[in-house]
């Protein structure tokens, strides 16, 4: 005969007084019969059964007295409101959980606000890095895309050195990288066509479709549903950047002037950056389940992606110095004069060229830092979250650029809609980030 034995512990809010112990053993033999299968037909052959029992022994509350005051607990048992299955107190356990999601939201929060303040400090240190380099834009935006690779490489490889990047990380399939890469390199060309063509004031109005493309693509690829509240939340965001952006401008004359074939154009550019963020969060997602729970390295993911995005730039760098205006066999001596003018070379190539290189650098460093921060938000929430944060700065950028900046001049004017676009914009967030009561988070996570 075999018997298996559970001991279940009854755990009431009593007072701590005197309990007599019982006078008979309370413990039961209940026989565990067989069930019989459905069609209620004896299967044919020789069974060797024996009869189970299971044994059902209820105690008094564990680590509770069972004498007077001076008594010695028998041990420590569940709280009030917990019950255990087996070893583990079920209760503790979802405090536990309950710990970890607000370390992970103060996590979120903290990586967010870092990203708002790398963009806004993205925004003014590019438009500062362009009074040196105003004649060798496109220089600079090479040297961001291939100075990336050696910096990004460089650092991958000393992380490998110090345990931190894994072989089974390295080892993961390159596909997903090289289509990072490529969807980056087409953003990035139909974005300087599109700008060439479109004003200053109309761009950021057409990026805001770059939030609806990534609620899209999380829906189809990633299978998220979102609540009412965050798809408000979402649009009282966009709403509010295009009053900001838009009040006190041209915008709407300059689209007509433009023509609707490079605005559409532009809104596919931002497609095209909606479509790596959410790729870049299904390689997280991919690396988490062939690594068994761990996460790859920030620097493997912007590592190959840069290096595949600037194998790309090379190959469409005869379309891309033409959108510059630079006939392409001109090219190498239009990046030596870029590069005179941004080591700041004393002679007549480095006329015009004050603040460089500082500038120019400043803005690498803090480029830099504002993609890392990027991936890292997206990696801890979501590709929506952190457009929003990206989104949010634009905002702030411009009440920065009223301020009396060094080498821009005379500071630009407030717009007239900046402070209800602001609202709004705040309000979105707000919204956004609210929870109804009761209601879980599983609507914005990846649908298993």
């Amino acid at each position: 005969m075999t018997s298996c034995c559970r001991r279940l512990t009854a755990s009431p809010t009593v007072p701590n007084i005197p309990v007599q112990p019982p006078k008979l053993k309370p413990t039961v033999e209940i026989p565990v019969f067989p069930t019989r299968p459905y069609n209620n037909q004896r299967s044919v052959g020789i069974a060797l059964g024996s009869r189970k029992y299971w044994r059902v022994e209820a105690v008094g509350p564990v680590g509770r007295s069972e004498g007077g005051d001076g008594a010695k607990k028998a041990g420590a048992g569940p709280g009030p409101c917990s019950y255990s299955v087996g070893d583990q107190r079920v209760g503790d356990r979802t405090v536990e959980i309950e710990r970890r999601e607000r370390n992970r939201a103060v996590e979120v929060v903290v990586a967010a606000g870092v990203t708002v303040v790398l963009g806004v400090g993205n925004r003014v240190l590019y438009k500062l890095a362009l009074v040196p380099l105003k004649r060798y834009p496109f220089f600079l935006a090479q040297l961001a895309t291939f100075g990336y690779v050696l910096v990004y490489f460089s650092v991958l490889y000393l992380r490998y050195r110090a345990g931190i990047v894994t072989d089974e990380m390295l080892s993961m399939p390159k596909v997903p990288f090289l289509a990072v890469g490529l969807l980056e390199a087409l953003a990035a060309a139909t974005g300087m066509a599109a700008g060439a063509i479109l004003s200053g004031a109309s761009i950021p109005i057409l990026s805001q479709t770059f939030l609806v493309w990534q609620i899209l693509l999380s829906i189809i690829f990633l299978g998220r549903r979102y609540r009412v509240n965050q798809l408000l939340g979402c649009f009282l965001v966009a709403v509010g950047v295009i009053i900001t952006v838009a009040s006190g401008s041209s915008t709407g004359h300059s689209l007509n002037e433009a023509g609707i074939f490079w605005s559409l154009l532009m809104i596919v550019s931002f497609l095209l950056q909606a479509a790596d963020t959410v790729l870049k969060e299904v390689i997280f997602l991919d690396a988490a389940q062939r690594l068994k729970g761990g996460s790859v390295d920030l620097f493997v993911v912007n590592s190959y992606g840069s290096a595949f995005q600037a194998l790309f730039i090379c190959l469409l760098l005869p379309f891309l110095s033409k959108l510059w205006g630079i006939p392409f066999s001109q090219l190498p001596n239009y990046l030596k004069d870029g590069a005179a003018c941004f080591l700041n070379i004393g002679g007549t190539l480095s006329s015009g060229c004050d603040g460089a290189p500082l500038l120019p650098l400043l803005f690498v460093i803090v480029n830099m830092g504002f993609n890392i921060s990027l991936l890292h938000l997206l990696k801890i929430s979501s590709a929506v979250v952190s457009s929003l944060a990206s989104t949010f700065s634009v905002t702030i950028s411009i009440y920065v650029f009223t301020l009396p900046l060094p080498y821009l001049g005379v500071a630009s004017s407030l717009p007239s809609g900046f402070v209800a676009g602001a609202i709004i914009l705040v309000m979105g967030l707000l919204i956004y980030a609210w929870s109804p009561s009761g209601s879980t988070s599983a609507l914005s996570t990846p649908s298993s």
